[in-house]
């Protein structure tokens, strides 16, 4: 929101400087962005009047004026710009005048021609860039007077970056009432009148889509003389305040946006077919846009429609066809609310960017039409003249926004603030803002404004109070707590403690994006469809991630395009996996995956070059898993994945129940997602593995630990992972551990079987095991073996 200083000391004027008033409003949340001034230094420039005005002799470009400065006599001046004309008021640079820049004028010969000053254009007076033609004044500007006084430039334009929920500011309405409650200082309203009613010419009106536009006015202005020009103080306005002017009408409704932040539309009455009609577009419907773009509209876009066609989009831009030109007689004017929702994300949909559709989005004041209408109307019949015809309005108070009722407890005020504010101040603030207030014992009872659409909870209004009371009123005063220790469980696992045994793997921890490339995501799980955002960033990032890989996988290949070889990456976050019997319609899953490529070790002479592989992948896996001190309840088993490579993955399955995956990148991807090389992943669910078996304390036997060493014989198909489970599980009621330390294939072992050399360790904690003892475990083991797997001692 830009504006100009004095414009704003009109409605409200506290004795502080230009300085001063921006660091209030900077600090009160409206952050100043840019304080200039509105034309940049100079002087000796004077107001005079083209008296005689001809082609210069020697040059086509040129012509000879004689310049009323107001002196004895009058100005030789050659001058260039095209708009110079007989009777014309002008901005003159007389001899000895200096203009930005310090550029100082001389007297001077054009072309043989004498010339004793300047006719100045905006850009040569600094107060813009438009050098198209020389400054045109008012019939009615004093001769001789100084320009700087007579345009009142000793001015500076505020430039205030406005959060998306500080919409009421963005019009000197609002701007004007923050700085009065800053102040103390009662706001100089402007007086508006209901407009005299001299036809009785208006349309009706039809609400097809009241959820998206509840309020809709128009009004009707006949024989209207679009020639003339809007007044310079308006012009004025509307250019420290970043808007160029047009003509009467866009200039009109243009300033009514800006100075009471309510956007509003003209149409030509005369183009338009029977009833006002406010409706969604049809799909495909076409509709030719001011600036002469065509668009197909989608059916989820509000537009203003007349019986026969769309005439612009609501809240966003008119159309060509049914806009003011300097043809128009009678016009058609709108003042409407259109609900936020139904404007966001419209105007990026179609590429579009306006004043309109920046307030609408964030949301105008439901209460402020019937104004914005009567203003208008009064500035427009004041420059263009015409008959007014009766303001006609279509409501539906159903979908209409509700005041917020809250209640500010002084308690939670005090506590939260850290001071007591008195109460009459906290009243005083709160009224200012425009809330409706009931003092009742140590509480207030108001109800928001409607042009406050972020006033909801007794958090919002007291962080009004802190602002408007100001952070810098404050006193540092640092918070006195009582510290306890934290509950936590002996049996989880802190997320830390996981990220710190990847970092000591070798691993780095990346944050990628929760929403990816719809289809990289496909190419690896094209079973799994990801919720589809409404309104993406871009297309590459348009849905929702089911797994954190796809994130992962790209920032890999990212790093290898930049030619890192050896990357070990590692992520922890959500995984959004679309479901109908979710409330959200969406299942959360907190995750831990992790990519890795390239070698097992940077290149030195001491250690031999050798690629990744499954095993490595393999290991860390195991090693997370360590962390549960449960590793009898863990199992891998060879599973296929729709990302990975047949035969180079397996299923992490913990209690029986499938936790994650670890494998190499399919092969038929690598391409696809831009890797280079071999490729391993994992990912594991969270939940799954963040609690451990707790350790318990016993005695350390005294007893000698007695081993027997066997071998026995199977068919090469037997899982040895479930042969050494199987007999952990026996029961065996002295073993203590066990171990496989050699396969054998070969001479002396028939082909298709194996042989497995086990160690097995026995201790007794209460005696010395006998011989007899340390057999019958050894026989239970060989037995279960012989049963389960048809396995058989080796000679």
């Amino acid at each position: 929101m830009k504006f100009s200083e004095k414009w704003l000391r009109e409605w409200v004027n506290p004795a502080i400087s230009t300085n001063e008033l921006s660091e209030q409003l900077s600090m009160a949340g409206l952050e100043v962005d840019d304080v200039a001034p509105v034309a940049e230094a100079f002087s000796g420039v004077v107001i005079g009047e083209v008296v005689e005005c001809g082609q210069h002799p020697d040059a086509d470009k040129l012509q000879v004026t004689k310049i009323n400065v107001g002196g004895d006599e009058l100005l030789d001046i050659v001058c260039g710009a095209p708009n110079c004309r007989l009777g014309l008021k002008v901005a003159v640079a007389m001899v000895g005048a200096v203009l930005p820049g310090n550029f100082k004028i001389k007297k001077a010969k054009l072309r043989g021609q004498p010339s004793f000053g300047m006719l100045c254009s905006f850009s040569e007076l600094g107060m813009g860039d438009d050098h198209s033609g020389i400054l045109e004044l008012p019939a009615d500007a004093p001769i001789g007077a100084d320009i700087r006084e007579y345009l009142d430039l000793d001015d500076n334009c505020i430039e205030v970056d406005l959060t998306p929920n500080r919409a009421d500011c963005l019009g000197m309405k609002g701007i004007a009432r923050e700085v009065g409650v800053l102040n103390q200082l009662d706001v100089k309203e402007v007086a508006i009148s209901s407009a005299k009613v001299t036809t009785e010419e208006q349309r009706g009106i039809q609400l097809a889509a009241p959820d998206a536009c509840p309020i809709y006015l128009g009004r009707v202005i006949k024989n209207v003389d679009l020639s003339n020009p809007s007044p310079l103080w308006m012009q004025e306005k509307l250019r420290r305040s970043g808007i160029r002017s047009i003509d009467a009408v866009v200039d009109v409704t243009n300033y009514v946006l800006l100075e009471l932040g309510h956007p509003m539309h003209a149409f030509d009455n005369d183009v338009l077919s029977g009833d006002i009609v406010v409706r969604m577009a049809e799909e495909g419907e076409k509709l030719t846009l001011l600036d002469e773009n065509e668009i197909s509209l989608k059916s989820n876009t509000l537009v203003i429609a007349d019986q026969d066609k769309a005439l612009a989009i609501a809240g966003i831009f008119g159309g060509l066809h049914s806009g003011v030109s300097e043809k128009t007689q009678n016009i058609f004017l709108e003042s409407a609310f259109f609900s936020p929702d139904a404007i966001m994300g419209k105007a990026r949909q179609y590429g579009l960017h306006t004043d309109a559709s920046h307030r609408y989005e964030r949301g105008v004041d439901p209460e402020l039409q019937l104004q914005a209408m009567e203003r208008a109307t009064e500035l427009l019949v004041a420059v263009v003249g015409g008959e007014v015809g009766p303001v006609f309005e279509a409501r539906d108070a159903s979908h209409l926004p509700t005041p917020a009722k809250i209640t500010l407890r002084a308690e939670r005020l005090a506590r939260v603030l850290g001071i007591n504010i008195d109460s009459a101040r906290v009243s005083d603030i709160l009224q200012r803002l425009g809330l409706e207030v009931t003092v009742k014992d140590d509480r207030w009872e108001v109800v928001a404004p409607l042009y406050r659409f972020d006033m909801n909870i007794e958090e919002d209004l007291i962080e009004e109070i802190a602002r408007v009371y100001g952070y810098n009123n404050i006193p540092n005063q640092a918070p006195v707590a009582s510290l306890k220790m934290r509950d936590s469980a002996e049996a989880s696992i802190d997320l830390n403690r996981f990220k710190d045994l990847l970092v000591d793997e070798g691993f780095q921890e990346a944050i990628t994006y929760s929403f990816v490339d719809p289809k990289k995501q496909s190419m690896l799980f094209p079973d799994l469809e990801g919720l589809v955002l409404p309104h993406p960033i871009s297309s590459d990032m348009s849905v929702m991630r089911v797994s954190l890989l796809p994130g992962l996988l790209g920032a890999l290949s990212y790093n290898q395009k930049r030619q890192q070889s050896n990357i070990k990456l590692f992520e922890t976050g959500l995984r959004f996996t679309p479901s109908k019997s979710e409330k959200s319609g969406v299942v959360q899953e907190s995750m831990l995956s992790g990519v890795l490529s390239g070698n097992t070790a940077n290149e030195h002479w001491s250690i031999p070059s050798a690629s990744l592989d499954f095993f490595d992948a393999k290991a860390v896996v195991e090693n997370i898993m360590s962390l549960s001190r449960d590793e009898q309840n863990i199992e891998f088993k060879a599973e296929s994945h729709s990302a990975f490579h047949p035969g180079q993955c397996a299923g992490v399955f913990k209690d029986g129940q499938l936790i994650g995956h670890v494998g190499a990148i399919h092969p038929k991807l690598e391409k696809g997602l831009g890797l280079q090389g071999k490729t391993f992943a994992f990912e594991l669910e969270l939940v799954s593995i963040s609690s451990r078996t707790l350790p318990w304390i016993k005695a350390i036997s005294k007893f000698p630990v007695n081993r027997r060493d066997i071998a026995v014989t199977v068919k090469e198909t037997v899982d040895t992972g479930k042969l050494l489970k199987s007999i952990e599980k026996l029961g065996v009621t002295d073993l203590i551990d066990l171990n496989l330390f050699d396969v054998y294939k070969g001479k002396g072992i028939e082909p298709g079987y194996k042989s497995l050399a086990l160690s097995i360790w026995l201790q007794n904690p209460e005696r010395t095991l006998e011989d007899a003892d340390i057999q019958k475990s050894v026989d239970i083991v060989v037995q279960a073996l012989e049963n389960n797997f048809s396995a058989s001692l080796r000679d």
